[in-house]
């Protein structure tokens, strides 16, 4: 997508040294547009879970990226080690993150594909780099091609409401920095864009990290897409007083049964939604399935991070970011990192294959690979 009328992609191989992976380091943003190189697993483990890169498809290319750079460093090794030091980065790099499924997925692709190579390190290093790529190659065009199916539900609002603007509710970001281009929550909002229908997006805030309001704000500003902040509370006023044409989120996993975990807050949404009969849905690449569980709330992990996030906030003052801190002094803090929407509360999922139910019977239809015999 574009800043300041230049395309960026969120992760990228650096143009004149292959050895080094950049990213936007989201950290700074709105305040400064910031690339970090990227040299080894450590240093790729380490923008994961401080969140210099963060949201589910992003990381999952980034950690296809910084298995490449795992590649690269045991480079030197006997043929017979290789490989072992190889399964214990990508031990170390599914740990960074426990959440979102994206990341385990893309690791485990790119470490089977160096372990089905019958081939010497060399080649295998090439393996990693190639996948990687194709990781986020497949990231930007299935999230292309979400903007493509939710374009749909954009355009039958706007006829609906003879051309006026549609309003949509969000929630974090799962703009196209948290994926590698396009997003999904955003898609069909940029698809929307390009085809010339009003919209307008309400942005929740998304405490603790604020990732609505320094985030999604600035995505959409760039793009310059009509938008409001918002505090995060003030989703269900909007929506009793006919504000909200609909809401749409992204994910950070998906039970194939439709029960979706998302940032912290989202259930919340979804509740509002349904007592007020706006339809919600979730976008995500089929990589955000879990095709193993089957009872989100009881069975997906959810990531606590530490309690400063929520004792402390970071803001721009003359010329610099400053740290402050809003609790009293010694209260403890919980900072639960995403919360499980149920199945039942969800209007539909918005995938790179077209939109279903939250169900089961809707996803396997749309996936028909993964049923079990």
């Amino acid at each position: 997508m574009n800043v300041q009328g230049k395309h960026y992609r969120t992760v990228w191989l650096k143009e004149d040294d292959h050895i080094i992976v950049q990213i936007i380091d989201q950290r700074h943003l709105p305040f400064e547009l910031v690339i970090e190189d990227l040299h080894t697993v450590a240093e790729t483990g380490t923008a994961i879970k401080e969140m210099h890169a963060r949201g589910a498809g992003l990381i999952g290319a980034l950690a296809g990226y910084g298995m490449y750079l795992a590649a690269l460093q045991s480079a030197q090794l006997p043929f017979a080690e290789f490989m072992p030091a190889i399964e214990a980065h990508a031990k170390y790099l599914i740990s960074t993150r426990p959440t979102a499924v994206n990341l385990e997925w893309a690791v485990r692709r790119s470490l089977s594909a160096m372990q089905n190579a019958d081939a010497n390190i060399s080649a295998k290093i090439n393996i990693a780099k190639q996948t990687a790529i194709e990781i986020a190659d497949e990231d930007s065009e299935f999230c292309r091609r979400i903007g493509e199916h939710g374009l749909e539900i954009i355009a039958e609002i706007s006829r609906r409401k003879n051309g006026a603007p549609v309003n949509i509710l969000t929630h974090c970001n799962a703009g196209w920095l948290a994926f590698v281009d396009y997003g999904t929550a955003t898609a069909p909002i940029y698809a929307a864009f390009e085809k010339k229908i009003p919209v307008h997006v309400w942005v929740d805030e998304t405490r603790p990290r604020n990732q609505g309001a320094r985030l999604t704000a600035w995505e959409l500003g760039q793009h310059g897409v009509p938008h409001t902040v918002i505090a995060d509370n003030t989703g269900g006023h909007l929506m009793q007083h006919g504000m909200v044409d609909f809401v749409i989120t992204g994910a950070d996993r998906v039970t194939y049964t439709g029960d979706a975990a998302n940032k912290i807050g989202t259930y919340l949404k979804a509740l509002a939604a349904k007592d007020n009969n706006i339809p919600f849905y979730v976008a995500l690449p089929s990589s955000t399935f879990d095709w193993e569980m089957t009872d989100g709330v009881n069975q997906i992990p959810v990531e606590e991070r530490g309690a400063d996030e929520v004792r402390f906030i970071e803001g721009w003052e003359s010329d610099s970011v400053h740290k402050v801190r809003l609790t009293p002094e010694h209260s403890p803090a919980a900072n639960y990192g995403f919360d499980v929407t149920p199945s039942r509360l969800i209007t539909g999922l918005v995938t790179e294959r077209g939109i279903c139910t939250a169900s089961a019977e809707g996803v396997l239809n749309l996936y028909p690979e993964k049923r079990k015999a």
